[in-house]
């Protein structure tokens, strides 16, 4: 079997870490994989929706260290590892850095189920995504210092903008590990649900997810995130823009005549006879 599954059906695209007795660590092969079902989301108009999970009992328990330690892991292969910084720093850009940046062209929901261990730069995966799902016993940690190593893939940037700047630093500082309530609570996911609902709470999400106003839903995406790094007065010139595009396509149309009429019928329901 490849370490990752890539499976499109019904509109929704399913990439599955799938290397379940490693805990999902990060191989060469996966890297790959992984690279190619995101450019394949990009370019296609028929996706709507990602859902990126782990097979067995983690999410993605990061970088492999035994591979590491071999000349393997983060890196492209021996070579990258034992030789020069210079070759190190390119091995990450040409490989485990393309994930965040592939991501940021995606304008589609993409969403994070997370189950049992997401460490290190497996967690890092995680904040990539739009919206974090986790159970309530998923462990979540920034483990790099663990290891004596920086974090490589983005976590430098996701992490802060999620929890600021403060929490970001104690969690990469001193490794601790989080339940699922915890880092909800202070922004690290998106939503906590027992373990044993995780599988349909997902599910009936990602239906909800797809049967939305498509386009409304992509050009939101987009007026979010690039409203990050815009002023007041850009944003809402960007979002008019967007109003006038969508308020031109059936959905909208077809949307808000079912609104009037249900309004209608509660109108006449809540009338008292005369």
């Amino acid at each position: 079997m490849a370490d990752l599954i890539y499976e499109v059906k019904d509109h929704l695209a399913r990439i599955t870490l799938n290397r379940p007795k490693q805990l999902n660590c990060f191989s060469e092969e996966m890297i790959h994989l992984w690279t190619q079902a995101l450019e394949d989301i990009r370019d296609r108009d028929d996706i709507y929706a990602v859902l990126l999970s782990g097979n067995g009992k983690a999410f993605c328990a990061g970088g492999d260290v035994k591979a590491m330690a071999a000349g393997d892991g983060f890196f492209e292969s021996h070579e990258d590892i034992s030789s020069t910084a210079l070759a190190r720093k390119n091995s990450l850009w040409k490989g485990i850095q393309r994930i965040p940046l592939i991501l940021e062209e995606i304008d589609r929901p993409v969403i994070a189920k997370i189950h049992g261990p997401a460490v290190g730069a497996g967690l890092d995966m995680a904040l990539m995504c739009d919206v974090r799902i986790a159970s309530e016993s998923a462990t979540l940690s920034e483990s790099y210092f663990n290891a004596g190593i920086v974090p490589g893939d983005g976590g430098a940037y996701f992490l802060p903008r999620l929890v600021g700047r403060d929490k970001a630093l104690d969690l990469f500082w001193t490794t601790k590990v989080l339940k699922g309530a915890e880092a909800e609570r202070i922004g690290l996911v998106t939503l906590c649900v027992p373990d044993d609902e995780l599988d349909d709470y997902v599910e009936a999400y990602m239906q909800k997810l797809l049967e939305a106003p498509q386009q409304a839903m992509r050009l939101t995406k987009r007026a979010i995130y690039q409203s990050e790094q815009s002023t007041l007065r850009a944003s809402l010139d960007l979002v008019s823009s967007f109003m006038g595009i969508v308020t031109e396509l059936d959905d909208y149309r077809t949307r808000t005549a079912a609104l009037a009429e249900k309004l209608n019928k509660n109108h006449h329901k809540n009338t008292p006879s005369q």
